[in-house]
């Protein structure tokens, strides 16, 4: 990420770049993951032959942990994705970078909910809630970069943008349509959310072609 341009608000004197708000997030989500593993804890004094089963107990929590590790993981490996393609930052994109945050900030209590409750509707239609929420914001900046395209870095691909898009809104598709299926089966909706999988690979983004080398020759 080497664009600089800064975002300048209505008091000419703030001013943020891609670069800072990237840090921010970095922060915010690092703080999000660490608070994910607080609640896996078995209680104190417990005799030699009641730890296997305080660690049976934790099963739940160290599942929940893992699929929010996972989630958070690809939230800021997308976040990074898109401020390479980020120039300058507007009002638009701050305030949705913004909410993007607030949902990443809030993450560890949504993983605490499905850990405790996981076997009910509610639970599971949160966590599904709070996971539709996170991407639609990183869909809708890059939705924002491809109706401004004065935003984007120089050479940035606009068919590289409408994937990211599409990509976007078919990943909180599954989460959205996981929560009234949450009210009839908290599990099938668990496993509902694996349609992210197929929809991931079948809208991957192709890696930027390597430079050709001085010995190669040119067509």
């Amino acid at each position: 990420m080497s664009n600089s341009r800064p975002l300048t608000l209505r008091r000419g004197e703030i001013a943020v770049s891609p670069e800072r708000l990237a840090m921010l997030g970095d922060a915010v989500f690092a703080i999000a993951i660490t608070l994910l593993a607080l609640d896996i804890t078995v209680p104190e004094g417990l005799h030699d032959s009641e730890v296997p089963h305080a660690l049976r107990e934790l099963l739940p929590a160290i599942g929940a942990y893992l699929l929010s590790f996972a989630v958070i993981g690809v939230l800021w490996l997308t976040q990074h994705a898109l401020f390479r393609l980020i120039a300058t930052v507007d009002r638009w994109l701050l305030h949705l970078y913004f909410a993007l945050l607030a949902v990443a900030a809030a993450l560890p209590f949504p993983t605490k909910l499905i850990s405790e409750y996981g076997q009910t509707a509610a639970a599971t239609a949160c966590y599904s809630g709070s996971i539709a929420l996170s991407l639609g914001f990183l869909g809708a900046m890059y939705l924002r970069l491809l109706a401004a395209p004065a935003l984007a870095a120089p050479g940035t691909d606009p068919a590289e943008l409408r994937t990211s898009v599409r990509r976007s809104a078919l990943h909180v598709l599954v989460f959205v349509t996981a929560i009234p299926l949450a009210f009839w089966s908290p599990g099938l909706a668990k496993y509902w959310w694996l349609l992210v999988i197929p929809v991931r690979a079948l809208h991957r983004t192709p890696a930027p072609a390597a430079p050709a080398t001085a010995g190669e020759q040119q067509p």
